[in-house]
């Protein structure tokens, strides 16, 4: 019998507003919390999943954003888009204070408090893309528009080619 996957806290908000969505379980390496380990577990292309990573700005404060997990993101962009002119990646132990979330397990649903939140515009690419379900091992599999729309995102470029 298949073990029963608890619902998080970003899953039963998905239900509250009748968004579908997928959680889809995979086997943590806590020696590798890589996006690239996380789509190779699931068996899918690392395009469609996606890390959401938290940064500081100088002006606007805190803000996320949701970029394919083998990208690097592209500060100058971020600060850009952000409404800041320089911004920074908060420092690990800011991470579970900040957002009520883990490395490895970070969210953009259901955050402590809303950030303005931008995702890159690859996105829009797949009919499905990967977010972290907020805890380690579980993944949501989500239309992106729906994601967008339910986060009050702003689609973006935020990845250095």
């Amino acid at each position: 019998m298949a073990k029963k996957i608890e619902k998080t806290n970003a899953a039963r908000l998905l239900d509250r507003v009748k968004i579908a969505y997928d959680l889809v379980p995979y086997t943590v390496d806590e020696d590798n919390l890589a996006a690239t380990h996380v789509a190779e577990e699931l068996g899918e292309d690392i395009a469609t999943v996606f890390k959401t990573l938290v940064l500081k700005g100088d002006r606007a404060g805190h803000f996320v954003c949701v970029i394919p997990g083998d990208k690097e993101v592209d500060l100058k962009a971020a600060a850009r888009v952000s409404g800041n002119k320089k911004c920074d990646l908060i420092p690990m132990k800011e991470l579970l204070p900040t957002t009520g979330y883990i490395r490895g397990g970070c969210t953009p649903i259901g955050m402590k408090k809303p950030f303005p939140t931008f995702i890159h515009s690859t996105a829009l690419n797949f009919e499905r893309i990967y977010i972290s379900a907020g805890v380690r091992g579980l993944q949501i599999a989500i239309h992106p528009q729906a994601l967008i729309e339910f986060v009050g995102a702003t689609v973006a470029d935020l990845i250095q080619e």
